[in-house]
């Protein structure tokens, strides 16, 4: 079936498709729920056909849109065969679906003329894309040869992000059910099916959490599913490239390297190459004395004469300077520069000091008067780019190239000046990074005209410094390359011989004059030779391509100094134009730092660190010069050239890239090549390495930075021993190519574009050529794409992101994705890591309008990007992730006896003190039952209060003493037996908002002999969602009756109740407001203390609802233990800030007050929505010492209070009181969040050592409690890695890798733990990690089921070790890993202290690479990566890890998340993220505890109910 259907409709937005479905409605034919969009055309013949029409319509205009600009010959064809291999291969792409109105492109005009920023700045690419665009039809000519390239697979890279779809058509949705029908599912030990028997209707919000328990992990289950989950498990069940054996076997320590190169890999076989020499340097008789002697003879010699011609932004001539102006005005500038900026004693400016030029690319004119007139003041100027934005891209460096200059003045033009930007009071802002500037301005008007015996100082060219230029590294940091007075002077020698140039010439320069060939040529040697130079700005050639080929035509230039593209769109332009003839050319200078493949016969120039002028190719286009070479041409390899190996491209015409030599080695220079990294090798003749050249007209330094110099302009070539050759310094020259027969001189590529995958090295601007080769005129803005490599676990991976046209439709660019994609893998034999199309404009711009790809580059790893369409294809790339661990077999009792009880010191366990040997003379202990222990306190202290319940303002709405709750239960058992005609023995809900209705009810249930169980009440707003889960858990409990208030047994009985649950069948339900006053015969007494005194049912984080028995013995065995722990008595106070229907909260709430006689203060959470400030104010306000909270609570205030401390004690809040503050949870304690809480409140007298948390579970509500005495609670630092192993190895803080664990309070008095193997059930030593098993009196009897499952209690509630225990002890399997520490801490006991440390629920472990993963610490990993990032989930779907994130910022972030969880949770967890879904805030699921639904959120995902801003696939 045909897929396209399902990308269409897929743009999420709310209500948008339901207002268009009804006002269509009547109007189109159903078609199964969704719209279909016409399918683009399959037959090769139209596609082909129409293909050819559009290109001649294009070629009909005269330089517009860009199709044919970027089209040559050789890469097209190459990239149209690549594609053609996918035809046959189906493959299931699903595209990614985003909310409409999240990225609203930038306005652009669609058909935009010539751009100078295609591409990378030096637009090398061009060259590499001599070949590719009418096969791309053929191959890609049916939209399901790439979109349905189902199951079969494919060997290559190709890769797509996509999303789940809303509303699939009827026909996909069953395809996974039909997939699993008839797969055999095993049933393992869990907590029974609570649902097992109840109506479906309100069972099938738990089914949906329950299901996960029935089914192991990897097993689907027949729900609706999203078909692009199916497409996305499709493609990746295609094989990665990397055969098994590359991988490595990881030890314990999972160390990861890279995989062994291959053994068929080319190898260089040639013999050490020889530094290839150029032709000797002429010498000529009339050479001047220095480049400054050449002005002043030409000055006062020939006035007359035309030097620079400049034009007006319509390409007309507007300027013409003589070489006499140039003379007189650069004298002017010189003589004010020296005499008459400061005073006659305190000049500003002395020879040597160093100035900035800042004037714009359309004023030559000014440039070369300031450039002289520095050079005739013997002041270095430094030419750099003018700053149009507070935050230019690269300003900051630049003002590092100011500083480390010393600058203190900048040259610039009036207009300029007036064009900076400027403070509200006039004065120029300064610029970020940059020192402070005193600005001077050139022009004619303001300079002094020096007196007649002013003349200034014309020495022979030495050594010293005459300018400086600037150079951008790959990482985007700026340098200033020293070039001295020889140097410039030799370097003009050697062009005039090389480039043969005679007196008064004109040459038409469309380079940059501030520096490389431009100002070589244009500036300097035009002044040595009196050439004319005719200065083409960029903004003409943006607008007319044509103008540079105009202005030979006007001015019969003799040369023209141009770029690729420069060429590229002349010949474009050209083919309207015949009027213009270039036929007084005899030289083309095309000076681009790449290869320059199919325009014209190039030079290349380069000065990249350093290098002036290092390879030219003599090329005469008039009259043939006898004995010119004919240009070389070799068509290599591309598999040979990623290993650095020259090899004549023989089998496969699609990954070759035709190279042409660049020329000879410039006269009187010597050049080697060496290895691009490590020490300077001399490489072989097969070898391609680095370009060293070695002449007197090469850089000096970098300005300031000595280090770098050195390694730069300081370097001695070696042999293959190590050993130097000869003696010469040469200086790298950032171009990487070979040498070939004759010493011509080949170039491939640059190092700054050098891309290092997996040992091989492939070109940035190669790539860029294959994507602009793959059809990139309806999606790419300008043929706007940058390349770049980011490094992400221990190996580049390969980025490519592109400005995306305006009006590019969602079809047409991921179409272009998915076909980049896989050109680049099969011609480049690499896998792209991340593809990414921004909206047009918005990529950083480099001063002449090209990318600025280390800008790019750090907005990408930044998260700042803002793309509005991205590809992640790590699962391609990744490959050298470690070997699954298979998991070895368990610890048997033969390892036992053998005494190697792995890797433990000692068996780990612990417990709490022994509660035989506490002298405790307490009256209670005499009363079994808890209903006799508020008898006995009613009637020997019945005014004693027990509870007192706050409200949102801190007032005490009820209170309740001993007297009044006893009568209070006796009124609410007397109603019991006569409206609710239960008997003993009879289940009933207690439904009740907080408070101490609640308590009564609670007791008045255990006077009349029934057992209650307590539940949340359904939430009046969200009835559909709270409501089913009341109902299943009176369904589940067979409860005969509800006791509620008369609020609540309305909505109950309410039509928007009826809307979520069958009403009718509600038992009988009772409200406890007005009650009769009725005496209550006789208070039940139950016959044995093992009968059941309440049920706690609650809803655990993996969406299990499970009920558990608590008997009589064990709530008196609990409230003895705490109170021991806590040294609660009758004149104490606590404070309790809890959810108080299931586990420690109930407990704490309810039982204890009434068994210990201290007053409990309720404060309601939900009454802290309304005031913050109510739980801490209570607590100092009554002066507490102990007061109990959960982790929402504590996350309010920490959140809500934080930046309101001084409010606090302005309040006369004061926590000084406070001895113990407890969190109340059941999980692993959040150490950062209990930190900062202290921290937080450090100022307003809480200790830090009050902190400390709780640990219970569903078997055993209270494990571990801090209590008063005994040591603080204890933190350690573990290793990850080790974690995942299921082994616990302690580091030093701060160590990679490193968990904080804090220990979850003291074990509670008769408490005892032991860590066991899940697996084995075999005891562990205290160095691994294993489940918590608990031994307690207060333990729970057992699940509440229909039918009792006997295997399953005997498995959680008493089950015992399979060896090592001769006691054979019965046990109580918490569900949660944990280890045991002993400490140097000593016990109340006198012992050493042991402690008990929880890592996370068994349950909710992810098991994926044979390793145990706990979501907690990849959702801490992926919460740091950005700042936007508010909550986050994962949980894994058929192996796949799902990272769900709430973006709290603005929707256009959403896609810069995906590349940045990507990367994060592979370089810390070693795993790669299947899907991200990027939501809004509130979407993941919290549980009153504060704990995430993660299962929850998992099925609301798989439904389609998340309405995701975007849903990325990573194939």
């Amino acid at each position: 079936m045909n897929f396209l259907s399902l990308f269409l409709g897929d743009i999420t937005q709310k209500g948008y498709e339901k207002k268009r479905a009804k006002l269509l409605a009547p109007y189109v034919p159903q078609t199964q729920g969704r719209t279909q969009m016409p399918v683009p055309s399959a037959t090769p013949t139209s596609a082909s056909s129409s293909s050819s029409s559009s290109s001649k319509f294009h070629r009909a205009r005269s330089g517009g849109a860009r199709d044919e600009r970027y089209r040559s010959d050789i890469h097209t064809e190459a990239v149209q065969a690549a594609l053609a291999k996918h035809k046959e291969q189906k493959m299931a792409l699903p595209m990614p679906t985003k909310r409409r109105s999240t990225f609203v492109q930038s306005p652009a005009d669609a058909c935009t003329p010539p751009d100078t920023s295609s591409a990378s700045e030096d637009e090398g690419s061009l060259r590499r894309q001599a070949a590719l665009s009418a096969a791309l039809h053929q191959s890609l000519q049916n939209a399901e040869s790439w979109i349905n390239r189902s199951i079969q697979g494919s060997s290559t890279s190709s890769s797509a992000s996509s999303t789940l779809s809303h509303g699939e058509g009827k026909g996909t949705s069953g395809s996974l059910a039909d997939v699993f029908a008839n797969t055999r599912i095993e049933n393992f030990s869990v907590p029974p099916d609570v649902t097992a028997t109840t109506s479906s209707s309100s069972a099938r919000m738990m089914n949906t959490f329950i299901r996960q328990k029935y089914f192991p992990p990897g097993v689907p289950v027949s729900s609706r599913v999203s078909t692009k989950i199916q497409q996305l498990l499709n493609t990746l069940k295609r094989p990665k490239r990397p055969p098994l054996k590359e991988f490595f076997v990881d030890d314990f320590e999972e160390i990861v390297e890279v995989p062994q190169p291959d053994p068929n890999q080319p190898k260089p076989e040639g013999r050490q190459m020889t530094p290839v020499k150029g032709e000797p340097l002429g010498v000529v008789c009339n050479w001047p004395p220095a480049l400054e002697a050449a002005l002043q003879r030409w000055g006062t010699t020939q006035a007359k004469c035309p030097c620079l011609t400049a034009l007006d932004v319509t390409g007309k001539p507007v300027y013409t300077l003589t070489y006499g102006k140039l003379w007189s005005r650069s004298l002017k500038l010189a003589y004010t520069l020296l005499n008459k900026l400061g005073t006659k004693n305190e000049p500003v400016l002395k020879p040597g000091d160093r100035v900035a030029l800042v004037y714009p690319n359309n004023d030559p004119v000014m440039f070369m008067v300031a450039f002289y007139g520095c050079l005739l003041a013997e002041v270095i100027p430094v030419p750099i780019e003018v700053p149009l934005t507070r935050k230019d891209a690269g300003g900051q460096q630049i003002g590092f190239l100011l500083g480390s200059c010393g600058i203190a003045l900048a040259l610039t033009t009036e207009v300029c000046l007036k064009g900076l930007p400027k403070t509200q009071n006039g004065e120029i802002v300064q610029f970020k990074g940059w020192p402070r500037l005193k600005w001077v301005v050139t022009d004619s008007k303001y300079l002094s005209k020096s007196p007649k015996d002013w003349q200034p100082n014309i020495s022979a060219a030495g050594t010293e410094p005459a300018y400086i230029e600037y150079k951008t590294s790959k990482e985007g940091s700026v340098m200033g390359v020293t070039v001295s007075r020889i140097a410039m002077l030799s370097h003009c020698q050697a062009l005039s011989q090389a480039c043969n140039y005679s007196e008064g010439e004109t040459i038409v320069n469309v380079l940059d004059f501030k520096k490389d060939a431009g100002l070589w040529h244009g500036i300097l040697t035009n002044v040595m030779n009196k050439l004319h130079t005719v200065s083409v700005p960029y903004s003409v050639m943006k607008t007319c391509p044509l103008s540079w080929v105009q202005r030979v035509h006007a001015h019969k230039a003799k040369v023209a100094l141009v770029k690729c593209r420069d060429l590229h769109w002349a010949m474009m332009a050209h083919r309207d134009q015949r009027d213009v003839s270039l036929s007084s050319l005899r030289m083309l200078i095309v000076t681009d730092g790449a290869n320059p493949c199919e325009y014209a016969h190039p030079a290349v120039f380069r000065r990249e660190g350093s290098q002036l002028v290092i390879l030219l190719r003599r090329f005469q286009l008039g009259p043939g010069v006898p004995g010119a070479p004919l240009p070389g041409r070799a068509i290599l390899s591309m598999n040979g050239l990623s290993f650095g190996v020259i090899r004549v491209n023989t089998e496969d015409k699609n990954s070759a890239l035709t190279v042409q030599d660049v020329g000879h080695v410039m006269p009187g220079g010597m050049m080697c090549i060496v290895k691009p990294d490590g020490p300077p090798q001399l490489c072989k003749t097969d070898e391609i390495g680095e370009i060293c050249v070695s002449s007197r007209a090469g850089g000096m330094m970098y300005y300031g930075l000595a280090g770098v110099t050195k390694n730069t302009f300081e370097v001695i070539p070696v042999n293959s021993a190590g050993s130097p050759v000869g003696d010469v310094p040469f200086v790298r020259s950032g171009l990487l190519g070979f040498v070939g027969p004759g010493s011509l001189v080949f170039v491939v590529g640059k190092m700054d574009g050098l891309l290092t995958v997996s040992g091989r090295r492939h070109n940035a601007d190669d790539i860029v050529a294959t994507g602009l080769a793959v059809e990139s005129i309806k999606t790419v803005y300008r043929g706007r794409i940058a390349v770049f490599s980011v490094s992400v676990f221990y190996d580049e991976r390969i980025v490519v992101v592109a400005e995306q046209r305006p009006d590019a439709s969602e079809e047409d660019s991921f179409q272009w994705m998915s076909r980049v994609l896989q050109a680049i893998d099969s011609i480049h034999q690499v896998g792209v890591y991340c593809l990414a199309l921004v909206p047009a404009n918005t990529l950083p711009k480099t001063p002449l309008g090209g990318i600025h790809i280390s800008q790019t580059k750090q907005h990408f790893l930044e998260g700042s990007l803002h793309p509005c369409n991205i590809l992640m294809c790590p699962h391609t790339c990744v490959t050298n992730l470690p070997k699954p661990r298979q998991k070895q077999p368990g610890v048997g009792p033969a390892s036992v006896m053998v005494g190697n009880l792995v890797a433990g010191k000692r068996i780990a366990q612990a417990s709490g003190r022994d509660l035989g040997q506490i002298e405790d003379n307490d009256l209670v202990k005499k009363h079994q039952f808890l209903t006799e222990v508020l008898q006995w306190r009613a009637q020997a202290t019945p005014d004693h209060p027990l509870f007192l319940l706050l409200n949102a303002k801190g007032t005490t709405v009820c209170t309740a003493t001993c007297l009044q709750l006893h009568k209070k239960a006796e009124r609410i058992a007397s109603v019991l037996c006569d409206k609710g005609h239960l008997n003993a023995g009879d289940n009933v809900v207690l439904l009740y908002p907080p408070g101490i209705e609640l308590i009564t009810a609670f007791y008045g249930c255990l006077y009349a002999g029934c057992i209650p169980v307590t539940v949340r009440p359904p939430h009046a707003q969200s009835l559909a969602a709270t409501l089913p889960t009341v109902r299943m858990i009176v369904e589940v409990s067979k409860a005969a009756c509800i006791l509620t208030t008369q609020t609540l047994m309305r909505l109950l009985k309410s039509r928007e109740a009826a809307a979520a649950v069958d009403v009718k069948t509600w038992p009988t339900i009772i409200d406890t407001d007005d009650l009769p006053r009725k005496r209550l015969s006789q208070i039940y007494k139950p016959p044995t203390p093992e009968m059941l005194a309440y049920l706690d049912f609650s809803v655990s984080t993996t969406g299990m609802l499970t009920g558990v028995k608590m008997s009589h013995a064990a709530v008196s065995g609990l409230c003895r233990a705490i109170k021991l722990q806590c040294e609660l008595y009758s004149s104490r106070q606590i404070a309790i800030c809890l959810d108080p229907y299931c586990g420690l909260g109930f407990v704490l709430w309810c039982l204890c007050s009434v068994y210990s006689g201290h007053q409990s203060i309720l404060i309601p959470p939900m009454e802290l929505e309304s005031n913050l400030f109510l739980w801490l104010s209570t607590v100092s306000q009554y002066k507490i010492r102990d007061t109990f909270c959960s982790y929402s609570v504590m996350e309010l205030c920490t959140k809500g209070l934080g930046n309101q401390v001084e409010m606090l004690k302005a309040r006369g809040i004061n926590l000084s009181c406070v001895r113990t503050c407890v969190v109340v949870a059941e999980e692993r304690p959040r150490v950062s969040l209990t930190h900062s809480f202290s921290k937080l409140f450090k100022d307003i007298g809480l200790s830090p050592r009050a902190v400390s948390t709780t640990f219970g579970s569903r078997v055993n509500v209270a494990i571990c409690l801090q209590g008063t005495s005994g040591p603080d609670p204890t933190t350690v630092y573990v290793d990850l890695k080790s974690l995942r192993h299921d082994r616990v190895r302690l580091v030093e803080r701060g160590a990679p890798q490193s968990l904080l664990l804090s220990e979850s309070g003291k074990i509670l008095p008769g408490v005892k733990v032991v860590i066991v193997n899940p697996e084995t059930k075999g005891p562990l030593g205290d160095s691994h990690l294993g489940e918590i098993w608990v031994n307690s009196p207060h333990t729970a009897s057992g699940y509440y089921t229909i039918y009792d499952n006997e295997t399953l209690q005997a498995d959680h509630f008493n089950t015992r070790l399979s060896f090592g225990d001769a006691a054979q002890t019965l046990w109580a399997r918490t569900g949660y890993l944990g280890f045991v520490r002993r400490t140097e801490l000593t016990a109340a006991s006198g012992e050493r202290h042991d402690a008990l440390y929880v890592v996370g629920a068994l349950d909710e472990t992810l098991e994926l690479r044979g390793l145990r993963y706990h979501p907690i610490d990849i959702e801490t990993s992926v919460s740091r990566t950005h700042r936007s990032i508010a909550e986050c989930a994962v949980f894994t779907w058929t192996n796949l890890l799902v990272v769900v994130v709430e973006l709290c910022g603005c929707e256009q972030e959403a896609l810069d998340l995906v590349p940045l969880v990507t990367n994060v949770v592979l370089e810390e967890h070693y795993l790669i993220v299947g899907v991200v879904v990027v939501v809004d805030p509130g979407v993941i699921p919290i549980n009153s505890r504060g704990e995430k639904q993660r299962m929850h959120l998992r099925d609301s995902f798989l439904a389609d109910q998340l309405d995701p801003i975007y849903v990325a696939y990573n194939m």
